[in-house]
């Protein structure tokens, strides 16, 4: 459909220069990114057996990265589902770590976070819509009922043949008893 191939380009375009741009100086994005990395390693060293690695440059960059690649294939169309849920969990620690806008005095740069964060929850919502856009086609969800109901009902109509076939053949044998009795 046309729409699709217009919005998903416009839809992945923010991801794919914020993930360029990131690459490039990725530096600028670490004290942001800090309190949301460590608070993560914290958390996962407690509940995981390894540690996390700390470096939160690496995070930085790996997190463009995978913007970087997903919304260039979710703008060509391609993994559509996949890319789109990949750029929505890759928005939610990109929007804490870079519009806390609860940490800001100053009124106007309170303001301009706020919006940012709003605007970051609205990709979030888009991605989200595209995560769950099956395209016209139905879902695997729908294709798995269907043919768990298809195969129930084929079962089912064995099963009754099957029974049919027994009670003929029961009939048979109780008819050639009698006849063996006379």
């Amino acid at each position: 459909m046309l729409v699709r191939r217009i919005a998903r380009p416009l839809l992945a375009a923010p991801f794919i220069y914020g993930g360029i741009s990131t690459l490039r100086k990725p530096q600028d994005r670490v004290p942001g990114a800090r309190p949301i990395v460590e608070k993560v390693a914290e958390t996962a060293d407690k509940q995981l057996p390894v540690e996390l690695p700390r470096d939160v440059e690496q995070y930085v960059k790996a997190n463009a990265a995978l913007q970087v690649g997903a919304g260039a294939l979710f703008a060509l169309g391609r993994l559509p589902r996949l890319t789109s849920l990949a750029l929505a969990g890759s928005t939610v620690p990109t929007t804490l770590a870079g519009h806390r806008f609860w940490e800001e005095d100053d009124p106007k740069v309170s303001f301009e976070k706020i919006a940012h964060f709003v605007k970051n929850l609205g990709l979030i919502g888009g991605l989200l819509l595209a995560t769950v856009d099956t395209e016209g086609r139905p879902s695997v969800g729908y294709r798995a009922r269907r043919a768990a109901k298809r195969a129930a009902d084929s079962t089912e109509k064995s099963y009754a043949q099957a029974q049919k076939r027994a009670t003929k053949a029961q009939k048979r044998a109780q008819k050639r008893v009698k006849k063996a009795k006379r």
